[in-house]
């Protein structure tokens, strides 16, 4: 479950992409870059919350 993830626009996800990209260009795994900038986002961003729950569709 997930929540208070923060709301981007398409243009601050393209960024994000971008500041990913750049990380795995230096060095880090994918993994690491995308946990890089999920906290730099988590940090800075100052716009909505989006409320989402994620389940498992595999469980009964």
């Amino acid at each position: 479950m997930f929540t208070g993830l923060p709301a981007l626009s398409h243009e601050q996800q393209q960024q994000a992409v971008e500041r990913i990209q750049e990380l795995m260009a230096g060095g880090l795994s994918s993994g690491e870059a995308i946990a890089q900038v999920a906290q730099e986002i988590r940090q800075t961003h100052k716009g909505e919350q989006i409320r989402a729950r994620f389940e498992d569709e595999d469980e009964a």
